[in-house]
């Protein structure tokens, strides 16, 4: 076990009027959920490792909300967490991923032949795309949860593997805690690296304990493929390009997943993953594909329009500024991607993407001539 379970021992002395929290001010998925009753149902359970309800809402009982989006408020600590405090998970499952119920089950696809289209996209509005999603490695915990050994084999693991890649997937790692400063610097050009997470829902989670002790960046010679090592989760997998062409970045994200997967099941380590769930990842946001994708894209007449919102809505897709989803769009330019996760294949996902994006650029042209775009807004479904 990674860690003791001697705090929640501690906390069961008292009643639970005495360690139920106040969420009466909370705007978040967990804080709708949890009532003190079914507080008082979990609190004396455990996961194999150790994790509590009460590490499960931390970051929800901290954070009471978000100025641009509706936040989950709970976390997982390792596989099991979403079965045994499942009464707590499936509901708010449920209400993040539109109505998914515990009886459903996920599909998966990442066959990027089934993708139609996506290569066509115009570059003179779509200056770059990509596809990202994550992935955990049975039998280790989450990064919440797991212990500095457990992060650290996670890493080994991965660097064994990923070095294993060749072709246009070859690439290098680059370890936080021993980069050089000129190195540090030409990932921050390419907008590549991540560093400590800054933000209160990361933090409160315990996400960024002992950092920067084994994380990293991977990447491939071409800067297309890129893989972040224990951040929010074990493993963040990205294709990325300039332009429009997502074809090519969901082909690549498909092509390299597939191997890196194959690679860890032929050492014995398989992602964690379930007919219920999918991929299962340390957020509930990101349950089943765990797959973003999105392009940053210039729609300068269509953002200001009053139905700009509502469009994405009915095109199931959802817009962050271009430096994620604390910062506000400059110039007229969105991060623009999939609403869904889960109840969706990849496929799916990216073609709504690819499908929406072209919709959106078919009416930021329309606005620039002063044309109405009417009876090109979707109905609503």
């Amino acid at each position: 076990m990674p860690f003791g379970n001697s705090h929640n021992t501690l906390k069961l002395k008292n009643s639970v009027d005495e360690e139920f929290p106040d969420l009466s001010a909370h705007n978040n998925h967990m804080a709708k959920v949890l009532t003190k009753d079914l507080y008082a149902k979990l609190r004396d359970k455990q996961t194999p490792s150790g994790f509590t309800v009460d590490d499960v809402i931390q970051t929800g009982v901290d954070n009471p909300g978000h100025p641009f989006i509706m936040t989950v408020g709970c976390v997982a600590g390792d596989e099991e967490s979403y079965e045994v405090f499942k009464e707590l998970f499936d509901p708010i499952i449920e209400d993040r991923h539109g109505g998914y119920k515990p009886t459903d089950q996920h599909k998966t696809d990442i066959n990027s032949e089934n993708l139609k289209g996506g290569d066509d996209l115009d570059p003179n509005y779509v200056l770059s795309s990509r596809v990202r999603t994550g992935r955990s490695i049975r039998g280790f915990s989450l990064p919440p949860h797991c212990s500095r050994g457990e992060r650290r084999a996670i890493e080994k693991m991965s660097i064994e593997a990923l070095a294993s890649l060749d072709g246009d997937l070859k690439g290098k790692y680059y370890a936080l805690n021993t980069m050089t400063d000129q190195e540090q610097q030409q990932l921050i050009d390419d907008h590549f690296l991540f560093d400590k997470p800054v933000s209160p829902l990361l933090l409160a989670s315990g996400m960024a304990r002992d950092w920067p002790d084994a994380r990293g960046i991977w990447h491939n010679d071409n800067k297309t493929f890129l893989v972040w090592i224990n951040e929010e989760d074990h493993l963040r997998v990205i294709s990325m390009q300039k332009g429009g062409n997502m074809k090519d970045v969901f082909q690549r994200f498909c092509t390299g997943l597939t191997k890196i997967e194959a690679i860890f099941k032929n050492k014995g380590s398989a992602f964690m993953w379930n007919q219920h769930l999918g991929y299962v990842l340390t957020c509930p946001s990101n349950l089943g594909t765990g797959l973003r994708a999105g392009v940053h894209i210039k729609l300068p007449n269509l953002s200001k329009n009053e139905k700009f919102g509502e469009i994405l809505k009915r095109l199931r897709l959802q817009k962050r500024g271009t430096g994620g989803v604390d910062t506000a769009a400059v110039g007229g330019v969105f991060d623009i991607s999939n609403a869904d996760r889960l109840g969706f294949s990849e496929v799916e996902l990216v073609q709504m993407v690819v499908d929406g994006v072209k919709l959106l650029v078919e009416m930021e042209k329309r606005l620039e001539k002063g044309e109405s775009i009417d009876d090109l807004i979707p109905a609503q479904k």
